[in-house]
């Protein structure tokens, strides 16, 4: 049957792509974004589908969303140091007012509620890979603080509405993604090699490149995320891929993709960056039966051609137009 299912932070590169996939399943969409960090771009192709329809809204306000819904899920907040270090008072109430008011929807309307965490609750972890028991390693009073904390704060305020209110809740841990609708210059690792990359620049190496990262595509991670929805586990999951290489053979891997002939330059190591990130996914494979099938050297090679792609549509005055009458205020 049909599922009524609102979707925050729809037009972010996450939301997005479930946009996608609700749509993909014949449900009806309800997309939700103030568009502090999404582009509208992201979900252009949906305007005129009959099962979908946007808000353009803070969810740190009040959320009201006329009639029924069978699911929430609640993607929205910045999710790049750039991002959440620029507007640091915004990642903060978006996971705090934010899923507070989300929560007191999902209780309302008696929907299932799927809340996006992040392995930044681990912080820079004592313990490799980490698994969900794992409480974590967090500066609470450093700069990337306000968005381990919030997510952190996501997760029990998730909990206790599931223990007292008796709210139907999922956990998505999420490490790092990739693929298609990635801001170029958001200052994540995989667009940041990228772009520079694509402008014939050095690629930066924060440190010594021995830290790690875990990257997963896109299509992997929302397969993922439908799973965990559908399934009747109420606490958090890893969602990720355990595939795990150090940043400086990462930047080793760009620049053969890229066939560019860029030097690799290394700066200080950003306060508290993680120096391992590899997710244990133990409980996906066994709970949901999901774990990743696209190799990086294959989602790589998407992304590429996508970013590629961009950087030419950029320059078009077309990428500017007026849509605001498919916005619902």
């Amino acid at each position: 049957m049909k599922k009524r299912v609102l979707i925050t932070g729809a037009a972010g590169f996450l939301g997005s792509h479930l946009c996608d996939r609700f749509i993909k399943e014949g449900d009806f969409v309800i997309a939700m974004d103030n568009l502090i960090t999404g582009d509208i771009k992201n979900i252009e192709h949906l305007f005129k589908h009959k099962n979908f329809e946007f808000y353009h809204h803070d969810v740190s306000k009040f959320v009201n969303v006329p009639g029924e819904l069978d699911y929430i899920l609640h993607f929205a907040s910045p999710a790049s140091p750039i991002d959440y270090l620029k507007i640091p008072i915004q990642t903060l109430k978006v996971g705090s007012l934010g899923t507070h008011n989300l929560l007191g929807l999902a209780k309302a309307k008696n929907a299932r509620i799927m809340i996006a965490s992040t392995s930044e609750v681990y912080g820079d972890p004592l313990v490799h890979p980490q698994t969900e028991e794992y409480y974590g390693n967090v500066n609470t009073i450093g700069p990337r603080g306000v968005y381990d904390e919030a997510k952190r704060f996501q997760e029990s305020i998730t909990m206790a509405y599931h223990r007292f209110h008796g709210v139907d809740v999922r956990i998505a841990r999420i490490f790092n993604t990739y693929g298609p609708r990635m801001r170029l210059n958001d200052g994540r690792v995989i667009p940041a090699f990228m772009g520079q990359a694509l402008r014939g620049e050095d690629l930066t190496v924060f440190g010594d490149g021995s830290q790690t990262r875990s990257f997963c595509y896109v299509e992997d991670e929302i397969e993922g995320f439908y799973k965990l929805l559908k399934s009747s586990y109420v606490y958090p999951v890893n969602i990720g891929n355990p595939n795990e290489i150090s940043i400086l053979d990462f930047a080793k891997e760009i620049i053969k993709l890229t066939g560019t002939k860029q030097k690799i330059i290394f700066k200080p190591l950003p306060t508290d960056d993680p120096l391992q990130r590899q997710p244990d996914i133990t409980k996906a494979k066994e709970i949901l039966n999901w774990e990743p099938k696209i190799s990086r050297s294959e989602g790589m090679k998407k992304t590429f051609k996508y970013f590629k792609s961009l950087t030419s549509k950029e320059l078009m005055k077309s990428e500017h137009k007026d849509f605001s009458k498919h916005i619902r205020k």
